[in-house]
This record gives C-alpha cells, sequence and structure tokens, in this order.
C-alpha cells in the first residue's frame, strides 16, 4: 500500500492508475479504524480494480471543538490495517489545506428535510460539514464507485443526495453494519465508551430490535412504554 500525503501527488498516481483503464473504488473515513472500516475496504476490493482510503478528521463536521479534539487518532495501527487489508493507497493529508484548497467556496445543496431530523436537529452544521468534505474528496479521487456503512443510514441518504446532485455518474455503495458479540455496531467513537455505556448502547439495540418485532402488536403509546421499561428509563 502506498502512502501519500498532498492532493497533487494522489492526483497525478490515481492519473496513471485510470490511464491504464483500471476502476477505482473510494473509502473515506476518520481513522480509527475497525472491522467496519475493513468491511468497506473488502467490498471495494470486489466490485474495483483499485482501493484508495483516505484518513481525516473533518473539523467542519464538529459543531462541537471539543469533540474535534477528542477524536480517536490512530494513524500507525491504521496504516497497518488498511496493509494487511489489502487498500492499494492511503490518503493521509499533511494539512487541512490538502483537502480545503486555498479560496475553496463551501459545497451547497438542498438536503431538507433529510439534515432536519434525528441526528441532524441535535447536530446543526454537521452535515453539510459533511457534504462539504465528501465533495471535496470525490472531485480530487474521482472514483467509480464509493463505499460507505448502512451503520450511519442518515449519513448515507445525505452521500447518496450529494453524488445524485453533483456527481451523477459516481455509483454510492452501502455496506452492512458490522456487530460486536453483543450487536453493539462497531464504531470508532465506542473507544470513548465506559463499559456501562458499552453496556447500556448494546441494551439499546436489543430494546429497538424488540420493538421492530412487536410493532404490529401493540400501539405506539404502549411500544413507547414498554421500551422504557426495557431500559429502565422514566
Amino acid at each position: 500500500m502506498k502512502v501519500i500525503q498532498t492532493a497533487s501527488a494522489l492526483k497525478k498516481e490515481l492519473l496513471e492508475v485510470k490511464s491504464c483503464g483500471k476502476s477505482v473504488g473510494f473509502v473515506p473515513t476518520m481513522g480509527a479504524l475497525h472491522n467496519g472500516h475493513l468491511s468497506l475496504v473488502e467490498n471495494a476490493k470486489q466490485h474495483t480494480d483499485v482501493v484508495v482510503v483516505s484518513i481525516f478528521v473533518n473539523p467542519t463536521q464538529f459543531n462541537d471543538s471539543k469533540d474535534f479534539d477528542k477524536y480517536p487518532r490512530t494513524p500507525e495501527v491504521d496504516i497497518k490495517l488498511l496493509e494487511e487489508a489489502g487498500a492499494h493507497y492511503l490518503f493521509l493529508p499533511l494539512s487541512k489545506g490538502e483537502v480545503y484548497p486555498e479560496g475553496h467556496v463551501p459545497t451547497k445543496i438542498d438536503l431538507n428535510p433529510i439534515d432536519k431530523v434525528l441526528e441532524g436537529e441535535h447536530r446543526p452544521g454537521h452535515f453539510e460539514g459533511v457534504v462539504e468534505v465528501v465533495d471535496l474528496l470525490f472531485k480530487l479521487v474521482e472514483p467509480e464507485k464509493a463505499f460507505f456503512g448502512l451503520k450511519d443510514f442518515q449519513q448515507f441518504l445525505v452521500i447518496k443526495r450529494l453524488a445524485k446532485e453533483l456527481h451523477p455518474s459516481l455509483r454510492i455503495v452501502g455496506v452492512e453494519t458490522i456487530r460486536e458479540k453483543n450487536m453493539l455496531a462497531r464504531s470508532s467513537r465506542n473507544e470513548l465508551l465506559t463499559d456501562e455505556q458499552r453496556a447500556l448502547a448494546a441494551k439499546l439495540y436489543e430494546t429497538m430490535s424488540w420493538v421492530v418485532e412487536h410493532f404490529a402488536q401493540f400501539s405506539v403509546l404502549e411500544l413507547e412504554h414498554k421500551a422504557q421499561e426495557k431500559l429502565d428509563v422514566k
């Protein structure tokens, strides 16, 4: 695997790859990689000739600077994992300027109502930041296919909207969620959880699954009450 740290070097490398008629698959990440990310790489290997992974903790999608500062960063471990997974290129930019060029105008597309509900309701500006950085990375890599985990389904819908409006020839591929033994979805942020919080998160998934299975048997109010009982929430 070749590690590339500048946008110009990545463009030059991929130009040679594409001139040979090879297809490019892209897996954008923020690092702190786990099996979920590696499943994206595996899918990209199956469907494209050359796999490019990026690791960049994007500041514009954090509405809390403290959250940005404490986001887990493990580049040495990530590089080893990607080498073992068989990725061909890793874009590990030296600075924000390699992703956000001087004079860049923020990407604007209409996400309504996707960015106004669920996570978007509580993290204003988050999905605008996601759109901005992913659009820039798409322009840099120009892949045939890009691979995203369905764990972040709201984000997946946002990326689909972005591709439809600004990158119509790009195919966005959703990959099923990889879970731990207790069924908690694998996530980089899980590293920040205490044992008690991890147990509660797993219990939340268990409760939500129960609600889905019994949706036809109870009213919404009854389901809400039973879910609260299972979670011991008043």
